[in-house]
């Protein structure tokens, strides 16, 4: 029996109704934070669209990864922004570039989004060129059209990046924020919007500011800023004890660990066995969402990689099973169909096959199934050889079929 075999319960005892956390967009698709992005990962099927937001000059919340923004967008290819590059001290480091609130809205909507991964994904970088910074008032309005067209309501995720940093310059988060989510009506309970952050004080204040569930991010190592900021020796580590696990659910809902703190990897780079999180966290009354799931070889363990590019496609499907059977929530993921197909088969628990429906994206590969590629794996290991894989383990919902 193999570790990963030894990690999934029994399907009598799992069915889970783990929920897809769109990261960042279908970001393994096209360049992260677009409408375009966001877009395509409501019509593969992801329950909730995951901005990260940060501020303009004039006060107006942006998605970006972080405020500095030469990794995606073209911002160096426009010589009348040549004197804004700089370095700043963001979060006790120093960093150079362009920084989103040395921008007005109006000046940022005249760059455009560029792939923040080329080497790992250079198919999305055909899309360079092509779209605007969205604001946090267009997402939502985005999320509302589309879940009117799809008839389903689409959850939004928004993160606050750096908010101590920004309130440090006058450009506090939490306010616009909960301005934008009343504005669109979802300041309560029942909206499908849940608040993260790394940090622990924003989201304290957040939970007096709004009704909707807050969500406290965690790292695998290192503290919360705003903690080490006013000389708190407190780290993720001391947070996702028991102890702080249940101080978190004083404010917050879930907790957002890394995969490592739920299922290390061992020396070799292979998937290890459960920690406690999952069960600790529950106990604490909260739910777990872990990040972040991607399909590229480069983000898998050693042990679920298929062929030796960085780039190409590994068995996600086998990472996830993992996570699902060691009892998480949620998972954020780049690639949302793929995340729903493995949702999908563990829930259901039959033939092993992925599901996903109402797809039209001729850019979105067909994923193999876990059998189909262990059959890969076998024939791998011995060419003359045919893996068998029974009729109905290879068929997938031909709308999946984009390539």
């Amino acid at each position: 029996m193999t570790l990963l075999q030894a990690t999934v319960r029994p399907p009598a005892l799992v069915r889970p109704p783990v929920t897809v956390f769109a990261h960042r967009g279908a970001s393994g698709y096209r360049p992260e934070h677009t409408l375009a992005a966001y877009e395509l990962a409501i019509r593969l099927g992801a329950d909730y669209i995951e901005p990260d937001l940060v501020s303009t000059r004039d006060g107006v919340l942006v998605a970006r990864h972080e405020n500095e923004i030469s990794g995606t967008t073209d911002v160096a290819a426009h010589p009348e922004f040549a004197g804004r590059r700089t370095t700043k001290i963001i979060d006790g480091t120093p960093i150079s570039g362009w920084f989103t609130e040395d921008f007005t809205l109006r000046e940022l909507r005249t760059l455009r989004a560029e792939e923040r991964l080329p080497g790992i994904r250079p198919a999305n970088t055909r899309y360079d060129g092509r779209f605007e910074i969205p604001t946090f008032d267009q997402i939502l309005d985005l999320a509302a059209r589309e879940g009117h067209r799809h008839r389903r309501t689409i959850g939004v995720a928004p993160e606050t990046k750096h908010p101590t940093y920004f309130a440090s310059i006058g450009l506090p988060l939490e306010r616009p924020l909960v301005r934008s989510l009343r504005r669109a009506g979802l300041d309560s309970r029942r909206a499908k919007v849940v608040i993260q952050s790394f940090e622990t004080g924003n989201l304290r204040e957040l939970s007096r500011r709004t009704r909707v569930p807050l969500v406290q991010l965690t790292a695998a190592s290192g503290a919360p800023y705003d903690l080490a900021a006013r000389g708190d020796v407190r780290t993720y580590a001391d947070l996702m004890s028991p102890a702080g696990l249940r101080e978190i659910a004083t404010y917050a809902q879930w907790l957002g660990p890394a995969k490592h703190s739920v299922i290390p990897r061992d020396p070799a780079g292979r998937l290890g066995r459960p920690t406690s999180l999952v069960t600790d966290a529950h106990r604490a009354g909260l739910k777990v969402v872990a990040y972040t799931f991607r399909d590229e070889n480069q983000f898998l363990p050693a042990d679920l990689r298929i062929g030796t590019s960085a780039a190409g496609k590994g068995d996600v499907f086998g990472e996830m099973q993992a996570f699902f059977a060691a009892g998480i929530d949620g998972a954020f993921c780049d690639h949302a169909d793929t995340a729903r197909a493995a949702r999908d088969w563990w829930r259901d628990q039959g033939p092993v096959h992925a599901r996903v429906t109402g797809l039209t994206c001729p850019d979105v590969p067909q994923h193999p199934n876990p059998p189909q590629l262990r059959a890969r794996r076998e024939r791998r290991r011995d060419p003359g050889r045919r893996a068998a894989v029974r009729p109905q383990d290879q068929r997938l919902d031909a709308s999946v079929q984009g390539q």
